[in-house]
């Protein structure tokens, strides 16, 4: 590891995961084990199933976009 935390991840694996520069991650730490979990965004069309998703879930549970709005502004205020 770095002076600057920066940790190399060797090229085989780069190679085999697919990663590239830029490619983001979200890391978890137990003990002595670090994961390093890469984060990949959705597709447009995987994006557009989950906003279909969630909007029929909003319609069955009765969430309103006023409930929506006012949560919002109130962790904004909570800050």
């Amino acid at each position: 590891m770095s002076s600057r935390g920066q940790v190399v991840i060797p090229e085989e694996i780069r190679n085999k995961l697919g990663l590239k520069a830029g490619d983001r991650f979200l890391v978890i730490a137990d003990n002595d084990v670090v994961i390093l979990k890469s984060l990949i965004s959705p597709s447009l069309g995987e994006f557009d199933y989950l906003i279909r998703e969630a909007r029929k879930q909003a319609r069955i549970t009765g969430l309103k976009r006023s409930d929506i709005v006012n949560a919002v502004a109130k962790v904004r205020r909570d800050k």
